[in-house]
């Protein structure tokens, strides 16, 4: 029989060395899920040390056959040695003594009724533990959700730096290639004044004239005083979905940056600026690389949001 409830403690998924205990213990499968979950909590090398010191039982005078076991502190009696060892573990009584009062054996119908109880406690236990796992999982989920979202912040803040970089450095690309263009025909035209100023050589070498003296280039007039303009600012009317956005922003401040401040501020995803009078459409990289004072959007203009 005690082999039976072992193997059924077993299958329930108890702890085969709690189980073999509490087969030791109790009088029953009842009386050991009973025994079991009370001791839950109590470690197993102290169940095991109370097991070895056990409770002290007085013997019956005489010749007299015992019945029962007595607690002495509160007078309850037991069936076994197992079920008052097991009440010794539950209340911490150890005063027991043997009785010739003879206990009437639970029913086959009270033995099933206590059976199906603890099961249910069992369930409801492993019922609230699954509630517990699954906080436990939600919490862990949501620390990983916050670690991940931090990290795709830092990601897109690197890559919003990455695209001013990489567009001012298309810009200064663009300028340095005007000026390499602007030498290569500098040095073109003269080559073009060298060639014709020897032509000229050899031809009135060839009908014996005096060669002529290259006429010094003519200084270029002086174009008349304009007042130095210092635009340090830009006032921009935004005509937008949602309406118009004034804003004064500083000259050097790409469009790229005001793009991501009407997307931040108020979450629109602009794809590029159009300008009316005169006609201009800025998108792309290398026009979003441009500050409002190149983009020739100083002291003041009016752009259409896309």
């Amino acid at each position: 029989m005690s082999q039976s409830i072992l193997d059924q403690l077993l299958e329930m998924g108890f702890d085969k060395q709690r189980a073999e205990l509490a087969v030791k213990k109790s009088d029953g499968l009842p009386d050991a899920m009973d025994w079991l979950e009370k001791n839950q909590d109590t470690e197993i090398e102290e169940l095991l040390a109370e097991e070895e010191s056990g409770p002290s039982v007085a013997k019956v005078d005489g010749d007299a056959v015992a019945m029962s076991l007595v607690c002495n502190e509160c007078n309850k009696k037991f069936r076994s040695q197992r079920e008052a060892e097991f009440h010794a573990n539950k209340s911490g009584h150890s005063d027991f003594s043997e009785s010739t009062e003879e206990i009437a054996p639970l029913t086959e119908e009270e033995k099933q009724q206590r059976l199906a109880e603890l099961r249910e406690k069992v369930k409801a236990k492993r019922a609230n533990q699954a509630v517990v796992d699954k906080e436990e999982q939600k919490r862990n989920e949501q620390i990983r959700q916050k670690a991940t979202k931090e990290s795709q912040d830092i990601k897109e803040e690197l890559q919003r730096k990455e695209q001013i970089k990489e567009a001012a450095k298309k810009r200064q690309e663009k300028i340095d290639e005007m000026e390499a263009k602007k030498r290569i025909k500098a040095k073109i035209e003269a080559d073009k004044e060298e060639r014709r100023r020897k032509a000229e050589e050899a031809k009135a070498a060839r009908e014996g004239r005096a060669i002529p003296a290259a006429a010094p280039a003519p200084a270029p007039a002086a174009a008349p005083a304009r007042p130095a303009a210092n635009h340090n600012e830009a006032r921009l009317r935004l005509q937008t979905s949602n309406g118009n956005i004034m804003k004064t922003l500083p000259a050097e401040t790409t469009l790229f940056e005001v793009a991501q401040m009407l997307e931040t501020e108020s979450g629109l995803a602009v794809s590029k600026f159009v300008q009316n009078f005169p006609r201009k459409v800025y998108e792309g990289s290398l026009d979003f690389g441009k500050t409002l004072k190149e983009a020739g959007l100083v002291p003041s203009a009016a752009l259409i949001v896309q």
